[in-house]
Parts: C-alpha cells; sequence; structure tokens
C-alpha cells in the first residue's frame, strides 16, 4: 500500500517509524514544518513527501493533527483523495469530527473512518516519536454502518502490524463520553494538582504519587483546549462529578468524621480492584 500520513508529529511520527520498521508498505508524510519532513527523510521514517498531487495516489491516509487543523485539512483534500481509498483521523476527539468527515467520503467516493491510537506521552512532536509507542496499546475505531468488513479487516491487520494490542470498536458518540473520563479529566486533574503553591516545594518530599499526579500536565495548551472544547458536554459531566466526590471527602475532613472518610476511601479501593 501507498501510506500518506499527514502531521508528522508524535502520532503521525510514529505511525510512520512503524510502518517502515514492521510493514514493507511505502510511506509517504507532510508536515506544515519543511525541516520536520526533511528530518524524517533522513531517518528514513519516510519514503517520500507526500505532496497534494501523491495524496491521490495513497490507498491509506492518517491525518494526525490537532482537531481543528484536522478539519481543515480533510476539507481541504476531501476532492482529492483516490476514490476508495481508506482515510483515518487519529484526533482524540470523534463525534464532530466524524459528523463532518462522513458526508464528505460519500461525496467524494473516499472510505472515513475515525481513529484514536490509545498511546502517546507527555512529550510532543517528531523527535519524541517512536516505531515502539503503540506497542500493547488499544486503537479505538468509529467506522460508519456502511464500512465494510473488507476494509475493517485491512485496518485491524494494519494496525495490529504496527504493535497495537487490541482494536476496541465504538461510535463517535461512545468514544467521545468515554474519553471524557479516561484522558480529558486526567489532564484537567494534573493541571489543577500541580498548581497549587505547596508543588515549588517537592523536592525531597515526593515519589512515585506525585509523578503519576503530574506526569501529563506537561501537555500542549492549545490542543488540549480544542480536545476539551469539542467535548464540551462530556467533560463538564465529569468535571462536575469529580467536584462532588472531592466535596463528600471535604466534608468528611471538616467534620472529622473518620467512618465516614475511611468509607470513602474503601469504595476507591474496591472499584480500582473490580475495574483495573
Amino acid at each position: 500500500m501507498n501510506i500518506g500520513i499527514i502531521g508528522l508529529g508524535l502520532i503521525g511520527g510514529s505511525f510512520a517509524k512503524a510502518t517502515k520498521v514492521r510493514t514493507s508498505h511505502k510511506v509517504f508524510g507532510m508536515d506544515i514544518d519543511r525541516s520536520v519532513v526533511l528530518k524524517a527523510k533522513l531517518v528514513e521514517a519516510i519514503d517520500g513527501v507526500l505532496t497534494p498531487e501523491m495524496i491521490s495516489e495513497c490507498d491509506l491516509v492518517l491525518v494526525a493533527l490537532s482537531p481543528v487543523a484536522a478539519k481543515e485539512v480533510l476539507q481541504q483534500y476531501a476532492p482529492k483523495f483516490k476514490k476508495g481509498a481508506v482515510v483515518v483521523d487519529t484526533t482524540g476527539i470523534k463525534k464532530s469530527i466524524s459528523a463532518l468527515m462522513r458526508p464528505l467520503s460519500k461525496k467524494y467516493g473516499f472510505v472515513f473512518v475515525g481513529g484514536h491510537p490509545m498511546a502517546g506521552m507527555e512529550c510532543s512532536g517528531f523527535d519524541f516519536s517512536g516505531q515502539k509507542l503503540f506497542s500493547s496499546a488499544s486503537m479505538i475505531l468509529t467506522p460508519a454502518e456502511y464500512v465494510g468488513i473488507q476494509c475493517m479487516d485491512m485496518l485491524k491487520q494494519y494496525f495490529l502490524s504496527l504493535g497495537f494490542a487490541a482494536i476496541t470498536i465504538s461510535t463517535p458518540e461512545e468514544h467521545d463520553r468515554i474519553i471524557a473520563y479516561t484522558s480529558q479529566l486526567a489532564h484537567v486533574v494534573s493541571g489543577v494538582f500541580v498548581r497549587s503553591k505547596t508543588a515549588a516545594e517537592h523536592l525531597g518530599f515526593s515519589a512515585g504519587s506525585y509523578k503519576d499526579m503530574t506526569r501529563v500536565a506537561t501537555m500542549n495548551p492549545e490542543m488540549w483546549t480544542q480536545l476539551f472544547l469539542e467535548n464540551q458536554s462530556n467533560l463538564l459531566k465529569e468535571v462536575d462529578g469529580l467536584i462532588e466526590r472531592l466535596q463528600e471527602v471535604r466534608q468528611t475532613l471538616a467534620d472529622k468524621n473518620a467512618p465516614a472518610l475511611r468509607k470513602l476511601l474503601a469504595e476507591g479501593n474496591d472499584r480500582k480492584a473490580n475495574v483495573g
């Protein structure tokens, strides 16, 4: 296959490197930063530059950009995608981008499948990408009802070949609802947690708990702002739920109510044991 990758940051760069190392597919890359494309060619992460003309020669196109940029690029290149080509975006929200792309895919004859690799790190950019990033991770796909089984099997085999351990099939709505908790709320909490004045005094007093809680506070503010606002209603529900649960803990502390506090801590312990 000819595979085009638009956006050679952490995710797109890792897709390129993993594809080159683990498969025999040809990879062509595009990035707004010319130096990134040159570096990708230099380290042989791509076979060539993905030009607007080359897009029509690609059997599979991966769009690894922030939500706003992804929507702009997908609309721009929709008429250029080869008929029958499969186009997968990798943004962290699925409902709005799927609503935009499904009509365009029908109009221009390509197949659109929403995707979200559940892999990443607190750093961004091509320099941090790697062919092992997706090892043992889950790849979420949100296909429309009309996407054929052969297309889905091709995507399954491709993503598994890159090191993904599982393919999770979901709807855009379910994806956005659950991801508001598993990913977005975690970033909200980490960012709020590290803004405490006490954080400046953590050296010598912190260990694994501090590192775990603050790891994803190092994030791309522009991209995560887009993700939060694109998923506003789902994320608000999770934030409200968190505030409610924190208020319960606060009340037990204010009341010095040891039995109630012990009960809340035990509930959290039990829940973790049950859900993993």
